[in-house]
């Protein structure tokens, strides 16, 4: 792996313990101003303390973040779809490598949809990404995405997405948990990081969903909707961090909330 590379990871997975906090943001390029989310610049500043980087799409980063505070950017460059559109499944590159060069991204962040009519052009996609993103020592953080078929998310079905994104040369992959979330982890040999998904019940709920993922193997979580919509965001990333870096149960992570 060269300099270029193996610093630009070390910046989103700290060397000190192999964990990650990433705070995801990018949901709007798909769902729009979303609940909390409406204006994302409110929405992140008090969170940057607490992340070891931000997950979003070039039009927030230019408008929503400080260029001058040091914080990794895993650029989203995939997109062309829509909630309200025929398929989310249906996405594409719409920014260039070059321009997260430009946007000094330490990665970039494409989705892949495994089983859905879309299947062949998100992989290829990925594939023709890898290889442009190599060159400039930048890493692809391949996400699992199923779309509104939540139904898939077992480790059967992530085991195969995980490793098909590993072999295309994904230097990441972002999943969902899943029971026997082990298997999954086992046959993927590139770092996990666990997605939140859709906001889920409480933000105990949270917290045991982080503590499972990273004692079953992930190296962490990139969350978004279960921080920023919790009626306390910077205790909830607080508690995570604890987890996730600490190594804390969730009943003494739980104490931040």
């Amino acid at each position: 792996m060269d300099w270029g590379m193996k610093n630009r990871m070390s910046r989103l997975i700290k060397p000190e313990d192999g964990r990650a906090v990433w705070l995801a943001v990018d949901h709007g390029y798909f769902l729009g101003p979303l609940s909390k989310l409406e204006e994302p610049a409110q929405t992140i500043k008090p969170l940057l303390p607490y992340t070891d980087a931000l997950m979003l799409t070039r039009g927030v980063l230019r408008n929503c973040v400080d260029a001058g505070l040091d914080i990794p950017v895993i650029l989203r460059v995939s997109g062309g779809n829509s909630i309200v559109g025929p398929a989310l499944s249906n996405e594409a590159i719409q920014t260039s490598v070059e321009e997260a060069i430009r946007l000094n991204a330490s990665a970039v962040a494409f989705s892949i949809y495994i089983g859905t009519e879309h299947e062949h052009q998100t992989l290829i996609a990925l594939g023709n990404l890898v290889s442009e993103a190599e060159r400039y020592g930048i890493p692809v953080l391949a996400v699992t995405a199923v779309g509104k078929e939540l139904q898939k998310r077992d480790a059967r079905y992530l085991g195969l997405c995980c490793r098909i994104a590993a072999e295309l040369g994904a230097r990441m992959v972002k999943t969902y948990y899943c029971e026997d979330f082990e298997r999954v982890v086992k046959s993927c040999p590139v770092p996990l990081v666990v997605a939140g998904g859709p906001k889920l019940k409480t933000k105990m709920d949270a917290l045991r969903l982080a503590h499972a993922a990273v004692n079953e193997g992930a190296r962490g979580v990139d969350m978004g909707r279960n921080i920023w919509q919790a009626d306390n965001a910077v205790g909830v990333i607080k508690a995570i961090r604890k987890i996730v870096h600490d190594n804390a149960s969730v009943k003494e992570a739980a104490k931040l909330l």
